[in-house]
């Protein structure tokens, strides 16, 4: 004999049925989910690597965004900082040659 007492019956309409229990569990309006945006590829390798480092805040909690925005902003911040401070081309010397 068994010393657990026996589950009562669910009321008749209170039943939950398989489906829709895998229904409840598959949509989580709070879970992360990826947005689907696409990213086209720039050329330049870093920018590619920060954009894509965006698909991170796909598999994060909206609260977490906000880190791997600010990280990418900076990135890419720096690399346009870098393009500046590159030395370009030599100028030529100017001409003091005055004609007269």
């Amino acid at each position: 004999m068994s010393d657990t007492a026996p589950e009562p019956e669910p009321e008749p309409g209170t039943e939950t049925v398989p489906e829709e229990q895998e229904r409840e569990r598959e949509y989580d309006p709070a879970a992360p989910a990826p947005l689907g945006v696409p990213r086209t590829p720039t050329g330049n390798a870093e920018a590619d690597a920060l954009l894509d480092r965006l698909a991170d805040a796909d598999h994060l909690a909206t609260d977490g965004h906000v880190e791997v925005y600010e990280d990418v902003h900076r990135g890419l911040r720096d690399a346009l900082t870098a393009l500046d401070a590159r030395p370009g081309p030599p100028v030529p010397p100017a001409s003091h040659q005055h004609r007269s």
